[in-house]
């Protein structure tokens, strides 16, 4: 069975950083993209960040670019986002997904694996 866990979130002040992680079991991704999502209390998953199987290729949201980075330890299995200056907005629920099915890394649709979820709070 896969399972996808992720943990680093909790409660920052705005400007903070926190560093999530995501640890896959069952299964490997070292040779597919991986991503995170997040969705805040009313609103739909949205993406946020994805890096492709070597970590070559690194894909942002808007909202994110330049404060988050996403990097992967196909090693590990395992898949990061660093998230600094955190503001307000930021606060969700942060989902890992895997990919093995294909589509554009930008598409929930495209994940055909997820994690738990881990809630990122930031205070103002």
């Amino acid at each position: 069975q896969v399972h996808l866990v992720e943990s680093g979130g909790g409660l920052v002040q705005a400007g903070g950083s926190l560093r999530l992680s995501c640890a896959a079991s069952g299964r490997t991704f070292s040779s597919y993209p991986m991503g995170w999502f997040r969705q805040a209390p009313g609103k739909e998953r949205e993406f946020v960040a994805a890096i492709r199987w070597n970590g070559e290729r690194t894909y942002y949201a808007d909202s994110v670019k330049g404060r988050f980075t996403i990097s992967r330890d196909n090693a590990l299995n395992a898949v990061y986002l660093q998230m600094n200056a955190l503001k307000p907005e930021d606060t969700a629920v942060y989902y890992c997904a895997g990919s093995t099915s294909g589509g554009s890394v930008y598409y929930r649709t495209s994940y055909d694996y997820w994690g738990q979820g881990t809630q990122v709070t930031v205070s103002s």
